[in-house]
């Protein structure tokens, strides 16, 4: 059985320009990617987690041939990227740039039926796959009038349905539930649920950990352009198990956090503010003596205590053990 995607050894190096002054300027080589090997199962969803810039964009780019790799290989259902790109296009479907890569002044239907001309489908053959996409999408309603008429939803799930016109094995979805709402993104989950059980393999880019935590088979999770952790979901939270997660919330300061990362057992602590509280969450060696040194230290620096609670590890806590932050976090290296 041929394998969907495998990824030997990638890396991609950028050389960016980076102004001195009014005049001058110099290159600087920002590497993206740094050895990543990896390979995607048939039939399953493929969950790539990553802060911004950390180099998940580019490997999915380098995988659907619109980025060349500096070194390494990689094969898609079979055809090597940079070989036989052409297959390798005719057998993808991509959603990278969301509502970008769609023409504004084209209805719906026109939008689709234009890029299935791209795919060579017949006359007959677009204008049916067409069809068969915006009711699947339940777009019927606004299928005819101009995407710029459409809301910033609406036009993701239009830039999701091009995806799916040339009916491919394999889906690369970059962030497609980014700018929807509730309703819309569920609605979205549940399609892509639907198309892989129909056989299809996804590959899954997401901010959104609940959402990598119920939908993906199996996750990677990449950093600074290296792969960190790859498996299930059960698995990375299972390689968490000997430890203990710590989840406190109150008045919670940079100081509080430095001296909770000098603790000697302490093996990852990331403080988050959202909504006007603070949250630390700390992975540790288990041990209640260890519990009992923590609480001593938040309090001398200074901490305002309203909740701790040592909790079973969530793929959020995986993710901030692995890389010492959290998802939402920006590291700037691509």
């Amino acid at each position: 059985m041929t394998v969907p995607v495998r990824v030997e050894n990638l890396g991609k190096v950028y050389q960016v320009r980076q102004r001195q002054g009014l005049f001058k300027s110099s290159k600087q080589s920002v590497e993206a990617l740094r050895g990543v090997s990896l390979e995607v199962h048939q039939g399953e969803i493929f969950g790539l987690l990553g802060p911004n810039r950390a180099g998940k964009t580019t490997l999915i780019k380098i995988i659907t041939t619109l980025l060349l790799p500096t070194r390494g290989e990689a094969w898609v259902n079979g055809y090597h990227i940079e070989r036989e790109e052409n297959q390798v296009r005719a057998t993808v479907g991509c959603m990278l740039m969301g509502e970008r890569g769609l023409y504004w002044k084209l209805t719906g239907r026109e939008n689709l039926e234009y890029f299935g001309a791209l795919y060579h489908l017949s006359p007959s053959g677009r204008r049916q796959r067409s069809q068969h996409i915006l009711s699947l999408l339940s777009m019927d309603d606004i299928a005819d009038r101009t995407v710029e008429t459409y809301s910033s939803g609406q036009k993701m799930m239009l830039a999701f349905g091009k995806a799916l016109i040339n009916d491919a094995p394999l889906l690369v979805l970059d962030e497609p539930t980014n700018t929807l709402d509730v309703p819309s993104a569920s609605e979205l989950r549940a399609i892509v649920r639907q198309l892989n059980n129909e056989g299809r393999t996804v590959i899954y880019t997401t901010h959104i950990m609940s959402e990598a935590e119920t939908l993906c088979d199996r996750v990677a999770i990449i950093d600074h352009g290296q792969l960190l952790a790859l498996g299930t979901v059960g698995e990375l939270k299972t390689s968490l198990q000997r430890n203990q997660v710590t989840h406190i919330e109150g008045v919670i300061s940079s100081k509080v956090e430095d001296a909770v990362r000098a603790l000697p057992f302490v093996l990852q602590a990331s403080r988050t503010a959202q909504g006007g509280i603070t949250m630390l969450t700390v992975v540790s060696a288990s041990g209640k003596e260890n519990l009992s040194l923590l609480i001593e230290t938040l309090i001398s620096a200074g901490a305002v205590i309203q909740k701790l609670a040592p909790e079973e590890p969530t793929l959020e806590d995986v993710f901030i053990a692995k890389t010492g932050r959290t998802l939402a976090e920006d590291t700037r290296v691509q």
